[in-house]
């Protein structure tokens, strides 16, 4: 599901390969997927994602947001790479620590206020992320 089982595979022990502290010897993005792996394994039924993506590669990044949409758990997303949320039941984009718009990807867009600013600016056109 978080797309890391080869990467710890190619370590030279596998997964009995000792980690530097914190880590330090593994990429970003395989820190966030031995992160999200762990937190998958106790199958839980509201997940919590804090740029929990932001160090993957797009496709790396697209492949393990279709692992979780199959889970079927509730996912709060807090990202600034708007192609992880184009697809949430709900999108809150906030300004200063407030939510000033929220609704679908969709619905934001045809509003043309600030969330449809930010994804001109990220995504560019009409905000086609998929």
């Amino acid at each position: 599901l978080a797309m890391i089982h080869e990467d710890i595979e190619r370590l030279p022990m596998g997964y009995e390969t000792p980690l530097a502290d914190g880590g330090a010897s593994l990429s970003g993005g395989q820190r966030q997927r031995i992160a999200l792996a762990r937190a998958l394994v106790r199958q839980p039924r509201i997940l919590l994602l804090d740029e929990a993506t932001s160090d993957l590669d797009t496709v790396t990044e697209s492949r393990v947001m279709e692992n979780l949409d199959a889970l079927g758990c509730t996912r709060i997303v807090i990202a600034h790479r708007l192609s992880t949320i184009v697809d949430a039941d709900l999108i809150l984009a906030m300004l200063g620590g407030a939510v000033i718009e929220r609704g679908r990807h969709e619905e934001l867009l045809a509003q043309r206020r600030f969330y449809a600013s930010l994804v001109e600016a990220q995504l560019g056109g009409a905000g086609e992320a998929h």
